[in-house]
């Protein structure tokens, strides 16, 4: 185990001290980080590949507690959001994260993978349960979100805590993805149903006929 990794377990493992840290590195009641942590402690931890781009307006709240990777020849574009507060966030190569987007961990893109505009993924989900307590002030759960090598996320997609996208699949503009989703195939609509699938004897993409519910 390295010297980084032993003393994040032990920062962890110490409510006090992780309080404490937590302090130092965001300001009270937000979810960003202090500025000399951007500028000073995460380029020397977390990963950006070679030919990776960050653009001037994309909006970074990684913090050296959690992992955030950028594979080589990925882009973050303007106005997105990238937060691994409450996960890692590792986004793998050649991968386009357009404009607008929010990526709340866990959260892992595999390798050429393309979102377009106004997609939210979101790890995290706020607990609710207890009624006499404020929603904010109720803790939070996590479940990884993947996105499978070379697929396509549409515009205005939705994905939820938990669900894994297959490797070239496609999710079409507008979906809230529940459900995970096959690798080859295409879903659609909200809740997002399965509406195509590649046929390797056929080398088609075809349609799948939606079984209606008999009363």
């Amino acid at each position: 185990m390295s010297t980084l990794t032993s003393l994040k377990t032990r920062i962890k493992s110490n409510p006090n001290v992780k309080q404490f840290v937590h302090r130092m590195l965001m300001p009270k009641n937000q979810a960003k980080p202090r500025l000399w942590v951007r500028w000073f402690v995460n380029p020397l931890i977390h990963k950006k590949g070679k030919g990776a781009t960050i653009r001037r307006h994309a909006r970074l709240d990684v913090f050296p507690f959690n992992a955030f990777d950028l594979g080589a020849g990925s882009i973050v574009e303007d106005f997105a959001v990238v937060n691994n507060g409450m996960g890692d966030v590792l986004i793998g190569e050649g991968v386009q994260i357009g404009i607008a987007n929010v990526i709340i961990g866990p959260v892992t893109i595999a390798d050429n993978v393309i979102i377009a505009q106004n997609v939210v993924m979101s790890g995290l989900n706020h607990g609710y349960q207890d009624i006499h307590t404020p929603i904010g002030k109720q803790p939070c759960t996590t479940n990884e979100i993947y996105v499978g090598a070379d697929s396509w996320i549409g515009a205005n997609v939705v994905l939820t805590a938990g669900v894994r996208i297959g490797k070239h699949a496609v999710v079409a503009a507008g979906s809230v993805v529940t459900k995970d989703v096959p690798p080859y195939s295409v879903v659609a609509g909200n809740p997002a149903k399965l509406v195509k699938q590649y046929n390797d004897e056929t080398k088609l993409w075809e349609r799948v006929r939606q079984v209606s519910a008999t009363h």
